[in-house]
């Protein structure tokens, strides 16, 4: 039996910033052929590797002060200087997104080198059979290279991640463990996921795939101005996304088509200027051609502008600023992002990723039920709860 002092499940995001921090002699292991697969598929090949605007309220949780101390402690900066003494370009795009000049694998190839300086060993094509715990230390069965192999470790962290995109290898595997060793869960469902709707709308829908446009989104209390993508099988784009993560089944959803306009003024002022002119044609200059069609159809607007009162102008301008749509679902784990919920934070201790009542268990990164937004998030609460994790085992060493 080899042993070691941390046994770290799952070469993600999170499991590879812990190694870089542990210490001692510390043992990563994937089923995966290669690691850090969900970072190199991240923004488009990218990697948006974080968010110059993280804060606690970029998070979703049963408790919304547990990520407060690990993101606290390692922020945005601190990944950004991590990683410029690689080389690595990076450059912002909009709302304070970051990403790779060159390549996502630049960040792998980094965490690797960092985990590797610290003396981690990695060891990938390798299935966990079973874990025990004696109260001192945990056993690892293991399956590897065609043989039955033991590791025994005093840590066992658990960074596998959740259930989203098990095209990727996602098995929940964390989840069973934590319950296993009785840690509680909060319920877990697809999130940052495309919305999905009954074959009605879908039927009006058809003729407007492949059309974007700006909006805000609003679903319980939240709020998101960004891009929706109409597709083949419901709505997609940032917006939507973001939306999904507050979304639950039965909720409606409001979409401001002129978000920060006012088109009530603008549908006044064009009946001045132009009102001989259609009412459709009008909102075509507002909007997209074929989103214009389909809503003036669906509203029934007829006639030339100068045909209507101001009673009716701002009926159209209320169907503009709040298209509510009720959808029946989401696309599920196979396109989602992350998963929502996970290992009940009641039991962890917020600035170590300690489970509070069984010695030497750590959770990090997407298993905690701690779930981000788009644009990076996800990966600053990976680095933070993994540098968390991996400084306090360094300091018990």
């Amino acid at each position: 039996m080899e042993r070691f002092d941390t046994l770290i499940l799952g070469a993600g995001a999170a499991g590879l910033m812990c190694a870089a921090r542990c210490g001692g002699r510390t043992l990563v292991i994937d089923h995966a052929r290669a690691p850090g697969e969900k970072i190199r598929i991240s923004g488009g090949g990218r990697c948006n590797f974080t968010n110059l605007h993280t804060e606690p309220r970029n998070f979703l949780s049963d408790n919304p002060h547990f990520a407060k101390s690990a993101l606290s402690r390692y922020t945005p900066q601190d990944f950004i200087d991590l990683v410029n003494r690689h080389g690595i370009g990076w450059h912002e795009k909009t709302l304070g997104q970051l990403f790779c000049d060159h390549s996502a694998k630049d960040i792998v190839a980094m965490l690797l080198a960092e985990m590797t300086r610290a003396g981690a060993e990695l060891w990938l094509r390798t299935a966990v059979d079973g874990i025990s715990h004696d109260g001192t230390g945990f056993t690892a069965r293991l399956s590897r290279e065609g043989a039955t192999r033991e590791v025994a470790a005093r840590n066992l962290v658990l960074a596998t991640g959740g259930k989203s995109i098990p095209k990727m290898g996602a098995t929940g595997l964390s989840y069973t463990l934590a319950q296993q060793f009785g840690l509680r869960m909060t319920q877990t469902r697809p999130a940052l996921v495309p919305l999905t709707f009954g074959a009605d709308v879908m039927a009006r829908f058809a003729p407007l795939a492949g059309v974007a446009v700006p909006i805000r989104m609003t679903c319980n209390g939240a709020s998101f101005d960004e891009a929706m993508l109409f597709t083949h099988r419901g709505l997609s784009g940032p917006a939507v996304l973001q939306t999904s993560s507050y979304w639950r089944d039965g909720d409606t959803v409001d979409i401001d088509l002129l978000p920060a306009r006012d088109a009530f003024a603008e549908l006044r002022q064009r009946r001045a200027a132009a009102g001989r002119k259609a009412v459709a044609t009008h909102l075509g200059d507002l909007l997209p051609a074929r989103l214009a069609a389909h809503l003036a159809a669906t509203m029934e607007v007829t006639g030339n502008l100068a045909d209507q009162p101001d009673s009716r102008l701002r009926e159209i301008a209320d169907a503009l600023h709040r298209w509510t749509l009720r959808p029946s679902g989401t696309e599920g784990y196979r396109t989602a992002e992350v998963t929502l919920g996970g290992i009940d934070t009641r039991d962890l201790d917020s600035r170590t990723m300690a489970a509070r009542r069984v010695p030497g268990l750590h959770a990090i990164g997407e298993v905690v039920d701690v779930t981000g937004w788009l644009g990076g998030y996800n990966f600053q609460w990976a680095w933070a709860s993994g540098h968390a994790c991996g400084t306090a085992i360094a300091a018990r060493q």
